[in-house]
């Protein structure tokens, strides 16, 4: 799992039968400081929820297969998770990501 920002949009005219109502997005991969790491590519969105300038889960292969409504179509990227805060301590023991809730949420 890595992290991503939408930075785009894809329209296709035509999709592999499963991917229909499944939106295509442009992603840019991001570092552990979250600056920009290699190619942007086309993610499929597995939540269903992600926009431009999301910060966002991704995984590719094999697990993004799996992440659609219909298990095994063939992505090789998907967005699974939208981040919405992210702390990071980089005390003596190195850097360790705290993940923190929003104020609305609950279990």
């Amino acid at each position: 799992m890595k992290f991503a920002r939408v930075i785009g949009t894809v329209v296709a005219t035509s999709k592999y039968e499963g991917l229909e109502g499944v939106k295509l997005l442009v992603v840019q991969p991001l570092d552990e400081d979250r600056d920009p790491h290699g190619d942007p590519q086309v993610a499929a969105d597995a939540t269903a929820q992600a926009g431009h300038g999301h910060l966002v889960f991704i995984v590719g292969s094999r697990e993004a297969a799996q992440a659609l409504p219909t298990v095994f179509v063939p992505v090789d990227l998907a967005i699974t998770g939208i981040i919405d805060q992210v702390g990071i301590d980089r005390g003596p023991g190195g850097t360790t990501a705290v993940w923190r809730r929003s104020a609305g949420d609950t279990d």
